[in-house]
């Protein structure tokens, strides 16, 4: 029987490589899109989802379940990127971040945990971000809502064990997929604090997704997981550097570490 997969925010960047490439491997695969009616072009079904909405949410999950009889792959891949000073980002636009990033991922979690709890059997894959694992500059609220992700994956992971499910996390680098012309933008203020800086690390930033990694590679990943019958509670995915500041995270000092970014930054 082939396995049902989920997967939000299914019908561009990572979740429709992801998608594809496990359609292509026979798993029965349903993506999701807030304007499914919108995408022409999509291998598998895309079923209408707003991450923000937790009635759509129910919605969803309920019609795929009615359609395939179970559940057996959630992953969480909707997300938006915010960039800018703190000082400068409305806070309606930290929260609509938080509300996609974080509160999202819970509420889909939420919806399906009963299913794959009825089933004893379950994966859930939650897509965070090496920002993450790290404070960045302008991008402070991306790193902390996709670093509460990875907190939050950690603690249900040990929750839902006993019932056959499994959470784990992957956090990918930066890929070439069209993030950047969807995220928050805060505006380059003239005569701002931070018209400079900001203005060279958003454009350093850009040019980071520009020159990223194949999505494909976060799709092949995600194959390897799931044939994995006790997967590891957290994977990165992306170029050596990427993943290795992260171990240099761990054991540098935090001033040094600091430095270091704030080198790469130009700062």
């Amino acid at each position: 029987m082939n396995k049902v997969v989920l997967i939000t925010g299914g019908s561009s960047g990572i979740g429709k490589s992801i998608g594809e490439f496990l359609h292509h491997k026979g798993f029965e695969v349903y993506g999701t899109s807030r304007n499914p009616e919108r995408v022409l072009n999509s291998v598998f079904p895309l079923v209408a989802l707003d991450v923000r909405n937790v009635d759509s949410i129910q919605a969803a999950v309920a019609k795929i379940i009615a359609t395939s009889g179970r559940l057996d792959i959630v992953i969480n891949n909707a997300g938006v990127g915010i960039t800018g000073p703190l000082e400068e980002i409305p806070t309606a636009e930290i929260k609509n971040n938080f509300e996609t990033n974080f509160f999202g991922p819970i509420e889909v979690m939420k919806a399906v945990l009963p299913q794959m709890r009825s089933q004893k059997s379950g994966l859930i894959i939650n897509i965070t971000s090496i920002a993450g694992y790290m404070g960045l500059p302008y991008r402070s609220v991306y790193s902390a809502s996709k670093g509460a992700l990875e907190l939050i994956t950690e603690a249900v992971r040990m929750e839902v064990k006993s019932m056959g499910i499994q959470l784990t996390n992957i956090a990918p680098g930066d890929f070439a997929t069209n993030i950047a012309s969807g995220r928050f933008h805060a505006p380059l203020l003239k005569n701002s604090a931070y018209e400079i800086p900001y203005g060279n690390t958003l454009k350093l930033m850009d040019e980071h997704v520009d020159s990223g990694s194949n999505p494909n590679e976060m799709a092949e990943a995600v194959y390897q997981i799931i044939q994995n019958p006790s997967p590891r509670i957290h994977y990165k995915v992306g170029a050596f550097m990427q993943k290795f500041s992260i171990v240099l995270k761990r054991i540098l000092p935090d001033k040094m570490y600091e430095k270091m970014l704030m080198n790469h930054f130009n700062l």
